[in-house]
């Protein structure tokens, strides 16, 4: 349901445009209002179903925690009961992000640095402590989701695939060292570009290849129209040797 244009200009009555979204800016002001909202009905949603189950619980005030959220640090009021017994599901007793949090330290840990330096970081920056298990959590679970990327089906035939190398810094062992990401670009009928597996290997051969070109047909690659290569030394015996049937018809983009 969308949010009536009367509503919206009392909202923005008083507020310098470039400031909606800033930190501290109209923005910031309604998710705080909102959330301590939804806290509100939370507690009285429990304290309605405990009356319901015979036990006796009243409020008992407020609590203040800071929070992290996407653009900012906010104070919340949090309510109380007399029992002790309410948990909020918006964020729970001992929890002090909000889930897009997460993404600031998968960012900060893509970059190179260990849990002990995002952790640090994390302190310095939003003056909050942030567990080591926390950041683990995190990072394993951005794993779990790369490795689910990395085994994805794929199409059957793709008209035009690119195989390349680009170099980077990736930490490794304490020493950040320059290494070859290897990709294979897919380029479907229709334009559609599409990343087909990144790899990571010490040294480039026609073994290696091999070895990927058998692992694009596993998960249902049966044929290339047109690869484009470099000149490595046997890169087009180790496509033709795994992709040897007649080139694919690709199906039409209209």
């Amino acid at each position: 349901m969308a949010i009536e244009k009367e509503v919206l200009d009392q909202l923005l009555a008083g507020h310098d445009p470039q400031d909606v979204f800033g930190r501290g800016g109209l923005v910031d002001e309604l998710k705080k209002a909102l959330s301590e909202r939804i806290l509100k009905a939370e507690i009285d949603d429990h304290l309605t179903e405990e009356s319901a189950a015979g036990e006796s619980n009243h409020r008992n005030g407020y609590s203040s925690k800071s929070v992290l959220t996407g653009t900012s640090k906010m104070t919340l009021s949090i309510p109380r009961d007399r029992a002790g017994r309410f948990d909020p599901k918006l964020i729970a007793k001992y929890q002090r992000r909000f889930p897009d949090f997460d993404d600031k330290i998968i960012s900060m840990y893509a970059r190179g640095m260990t849990v002990r330096e995002i952790r640090g970081h994390l302190e310095e920056l939003y003056g909050i402590e942030v567990s080591p298990d926390l950041i683990s959590a995190v990072t394993d679970a951005v794993l779990e989701e790369v490795a689910e990327w990395q085994n994805r089906p794929l199409d059957a035939c793709y008209p035009l695939v690119f195989f390349d190398a680009i170099r980077v810094k990736i930490r490794d062992e304490g020493f950040v060292r320059n290494k070859a990401i290897y990709i294979a670009l897919g380029i479907l009928a229709d334009g559609t570009k599409e990343i087909l597996g990144l790899w990571i290997e010490q040294t480039e051969g026609a073994k290696f290849w091999l070895r990927v070109m058998n692992e694009l047909k596993n998960r249902g690659l049966s044929d290339i129209l047109i690869a484009v290569v470099d000149g490595l030394k046997g890169f087009p015996e180790a496509i033709n040797a795994v992709f040897h049937r007649p080139p694919c018809k690709p199906a039409s983009s209209t």
